[in-house]
């Protein structure tokens, strides 16, 4: 299979032939299986054949996609990134510090980061599929004030592709309005590699959607969610969610760290009883 498939790429590197997307298609699909057969031989695939594996299938997928313009392609970009600093943050494992343990165990550590500034992050189980708490955070985003106090109001602004959208989100003051009005414009990603979804985004500007009366134009980013199953119990997901914002104005930090980690705590709390509807 490898010499054939070596032929085929062989094939398309000629300028006569690189025109022709069904060949091209043709070569994408190939390497994708001929990595994956590689990769069945041995107990765990080569770092090496996973990153041209996620490439290979990537290129297959954008040769079914139309052609984005300039401003969506950038849009894309700033998800990708987003996504790609969420998981460096979360990836390294030092000096993380509790914020906040509840009684069922859900937890809220921070760490402060040079370029960044300090970032909360939530690590919970729920007790439904991976599939459900998906569709309800990226499919039903725009629900999401329903059933989320903290959240005023998500809107779609505009779709690119299969993996981003620009989203108009208004948080709801918090009590004794301690914190007045915020909204904020983002770009968000999402990806799903295997049994682990991640969803990414980050602020961003949009012409359509100018700063707005009675609200402070907010930033957030770079932040995501991570759902992967429980080990051992599908019917569980573990969510990880790191959370960065600039709220803007003139808050007292001790304020806004109150006002984040307890966001995250209740955002598990109105999720669950959201699901279990």
């Amino acid at each position: 299979m490898l010499p054939a498939t070596s032929k085929l790429c062989a094939a398309i590197s000629y300028r006569h032939l690189r025109n022709m997307t069904g060949l091209r298609r043709q070569a994408a699909v190939a390497i994708s299986q001929e990595l994956s057969r590689l990769a069945c031989r041995s107990p765990g695939p080569s770092t090496w054949i996973h990153q041209v594996r996620r490439r290979s299938s990537l290129l297959s997928s954008r040769l079914e996609e139309k052609p984005f313009s300039e401003m969506e392609m950038s849009y894309i970009k700033q998800g990708e990134e987003a996504l790609q600093k969420s998981l460096r943050i979360l990836e390294d494992q030092d000096d993380w510090k509790t914020e906040t343990v509840a009684g069922n165990g859900d937890k809220v550590l921070s760490k402060v980061l040079p370029d960044v500034g300090k970032v909360f992050r939530l690590e919970v189980v729920v007790d439904q599929p991976l599939d459900t708490v998906y569709g309800e955070l990226v499919d039903n985003m725009e629900q999401m004030g329903d059933w989320n106090p903290n959240v005023k109001e998500v809107r779609i602004l505009e779709k690119i592709g299969k993996d981003t959208v620009i989203t108009h989100e208004k948080a709801a003051a918090t009590p004794g309005n301690i914190v007045g009005p915020r909204d904020f414009v983002s770009v968000r990603c999402s990806k799903r590699r295997g049994s682990t979804c991640v969803l990414a985004g980050m602020s961003t500007t949009y012409g359509a959607m100018p700063e707005q009366e009675g609200f402070i134009r907010a930033e957030n980013g770079p932040t995501c969610m991570v759902l992967r199953p429980l080990p051992g119990s599908p019917s569980q997901t573990r969510l990880t969610w790191l959370l960065s914002i600039d709220l803007k104005g003139w808050l007292p930090k001790t304020i806004i760290n109150q006002v984040l980690s307890q966001t995250q705590v209740d955002f598990a709390k109105h999720l669950r009883q959201r699901l279990a509807r």
